[in-house]
């Protein structure tokens, strides 16, 4: 059903609407609607908000083919995805393609991983040849970023990762002030004598919350511990866990992700250590299973939510050759839970 040019409501039928009979029912022109479908800026709000009601009402879908060939773009956003099974990447992915569909954009994805035949030069080469209007990276290793660098690329690049670039585009969640809240949460506790159990430190997220956390560490007068570098998985801090002969000096372990948090806490368990009576532990992430665990896990939450929308906002702007969007590090939180406590006496 939908309404005819007087604006009463009559039966279409099977026909599609078009956007002419849209224009005409809403009162504007056919250019207008365009502009509304491609988030034109410079539009009366009352205008746009009648189009749109009036999209919704007719169920008009734009017809993306003649889009494509008016506009010479696919409404399509190209992303290739290494290390697809670890949190933060998938978490990524998901967060992408949700805000793309929501900005009328489609999500052509490849998953490159170290057992998989295809290359970079490869996976880029799949999704250009799909016409994609720009392309999103979410490669966590300092070695990918490298071989980007060496692929020629005609659309706009966005990688994710923590620092700024001179070849691309780039937007995070801030690994830096993440890592300063949950080592002022611990500081905060009266723990003065903390381990830092990153993941592996050719990933760039890792990297990040490791010298975030030696430079907080430093600034706070903590001890100078090494670091003991994992490699993402529970079962690493699990065995790391259960090889301490004793009680170890340091109070707390600032953990570099849930997964190793969750396995350094069953590993204390069956070793024989209390969390947090003897050791503190936090970690990074904030996985759904992080709340649930026994004791519950303090963690660091990633927004995955606003770092998929603000990658898109970032290559729509690019796309279209707007302004860049400025804000390009997500803000950090932290939960607060029960396996971080104040160190018992004599352990301060």
């Amino acid at each position: 059903m939908a309404r005819d040019e007087r604006g009463e409501v009559s039966d279409t039928g099977t026909a599609k609407p078009n956007i002419r009979q849209v224009a005409a029912i809403a009162g504007v022109s056919h250019m207008t609607v365009s502009r509304v479908l491609n988030d034109y800026p410079h539009i009366k709000e009352a205008t746009r908000r009648r189009v749109l009601d009036v999209i919704e009402e007719m169920g008009y879908r734009p017809n993306m083919a003649a889009r494509a060939l008016a506009t010479q773009r696919t409404q399509r956003i190209g992303v290739l995805v290494e290390s697809a099974v670890e949190f933060g990447p998938t978490s990524t992915l998901r967060a992408v393609e949700a805000a793309a569909r929501g900005a009328g954009y489609a999500v052509s994805s490849i998953a490159v991983g170290d057992e998989d035949e295809i290359s970079p030069q490869d996976a880029v080469d799949n999704l250009t040849a799909q016409g994609v209007d720009a392309l999103c990276v979410v490669a966590p290793r300092s070695s990918s970023i490298a071989a980007l660098r060496k692929i020629s690329i005609s659309v706009p690049v966005l990688v994710v990762k923590p620092d700024d670039d001179p070849t691309f585009l780039t937007v995070s969640v801030d690994q830096h002030g993440g890592t300063v809240l949950a080592v002022d949460h611990l500081v905060s506790l009266g723990h003065r004598d903390i381990l830092h159990l990153s993941g592996p430190l050719d990933w760039l997220d890792a990297r990040a919350r490791e010298r975030a956390f030696h430079a907080r560490a430093k600034e706070w007068g903590i001890r100078q511990r090494p670091i003991v570098v994992g490699d993402w998985s529970a079962d690493f801090a699990y065995d790391f866990a259960r090889g301490l002969r004793e009680l170890p000096e340091y109070t707390a372990i600032f953990v570099g992700n849930d997964s190793m948090a969750v396995g350094l806490m069953h590993g204390l368990h069956d070793r024989g250590f209390s969390v947090p009576g003897d050791i503190s532990v936090v970690g990074f992430d904030d996985v759904p299973l992080a709340r649930h665990v026994i004791p519950p896990l303090t963690t660091v939450r990633q927004n995955f939510h606003a770092l998929g929308a603000s990658v898109v906002d970032i290559l729509r702007a690019a796309i279209e050759r707007r302004d860049i969007p400025q804000v390009t590090r997500i803000p950090a939180e932290l939960c607060a839970r029960a396996s971080s406590a104040a160190p018992r006496e004599g352990r301060a």
